[in-house]
């Protein structure tokens, strides 16, 4: 199962960098999860100043709201993406992750699956879902 680790921060604080030594801790973090071979991406975001919100509309319009998002409550500051054996696991890996501070968290989502529609989507729309994932699998590792 593949499931999304989230790392969310507060607007007065997204432009802080970590120190030299954080990085070093997070680089050694990374290391460990593509040394056991779960790893399948990770990025860290940009601050949200460099962002923008679509918002969509009825009858096809829609409205952009440039960054930065200074009154939401928390933004997405990176992620990971892991493939594991259960939410379980994902959690094990999570209570690893270096360098937070008391009260801060992370959020983990497991990333929906071509099967999870099934019912809703029809055989064939199914198919090409799964051809589609397969596809970009490919192209990723």
């Amino acid at each position: 199962m593949k499931y999304m680790i989230i790392v969310k921060n507060h607007p007065a604080s997204e432009d802080a960098m970590p120190d030299a030594s954080a990085f070093e801790d997070m680089g050694k973090y990374n290391q460990d999860l593509v040394d056991a071979g779960i790893l399948l991406a990770a990025e860290g975001l940009a601050g949200s100043k460099d962002g923008a919100i679509v918002t969509f509309k009825k009858g096809g319009q829609f409205a952009v709201k440039d960054g930065p998002f200074t009154e939401a409550k928390e933004l997405v500051a990176g992620f990971w993406i892991i493939q594991v054996r259960s939410r379980d696991e994902a959690i094990e890996w999570a209570k690893r992750i270096p360098g937070f501070a008391d009260g801060e968290s992370v959020e983990i989502r497991r990333v929906a699956e071509a099967s999870d529609f099934e019912g809703v989507m029809s055989p064939e729309a199914l198919s090409r879902e799964e051809t589609m994932r397969d596809e970009l699998s490919k192209k990723v590792h």
